[in-house]
């Protein structure tokens, strides 16, 4: 089945549905987890990036979530961190639904994450995904050995967008947990 395509009287009410890209709050938690736990599975506790979320809260104000209607179909977080004492945020996870990815979900999601990341005076967003799909937005490779995760990670996978250019220029080191606030 095509998405929007109806095949009854009573789906034909989700084409007319639009997305709606709005802050998360608090009561979002559990859907979110849910959401995260289905699409990752409990093998996303091992990786670096949750590592360097752990203990750590998400800045709520610069997350989102994607609704169509009422359901739960993405939601994106940013989560402060340093990369060699300089501050930035570390995005993760940024998950959708799987019969909604490709229809520009996770993409709206980093659109308002990001622009709220800017207009907070954020410099840089740090995360390890694939390039092909997150350079359309702006992310770069940064280069081997440059910054330092927790544990193993793909240096293929380290990805960063300035914000501000030129703000990742002198940056490099180890990336940590920043328990205040970016």
């Amino acid at each position: 089945m095509v998405f929007g395509a109806p095949i009854s009287t009573e789906l034909s009410a989700l084409a007319d549905l639009s997305l709606n890209i709005q802050p998360e709050t608090p009561e979002d938690d559990p859907a979110i987890e849910k959401l995260s736990e289905r699409t990752f599975g409990p093998g996303r506790f091992a990786r670096s990036a949750y590592r360097l979320r752990e203990g750590v809260a998400h800045r709520r104000e610069l997350s989102y979530t994607a609704r169509i209607g009422t359901l739960l179909v993405g939601s994106v977080r940013l989560t402060p961190i340093t990369i060699g004492g300089e501050k930035a945020v570390l995005l993760g996870p940024l998950t959708v639904e799987p019969p909604f990815r490709s229809r520009g979900v996770g993409r709206a999601l980093m659109e308002a994450s990001m622009k709220a990341a800017k207009d907070d005076g954020v410099k840089l967003i740090l995360l390890v995904g694939d390039e092909p799909y997150y350079g359309r937005l702006g992310f770069k490779k940064v280069e081997h050995g440059r910054v330092k995760l927790p544990g193993p990670v793909d240096p293929e996978r380290v990805l960063v967008a300035e914000l501000v250019a030129g703000s990742f220029e002198k940056v490099s080191g180890a990336v940590r947990r920043d328990y205040g606030r970016n």
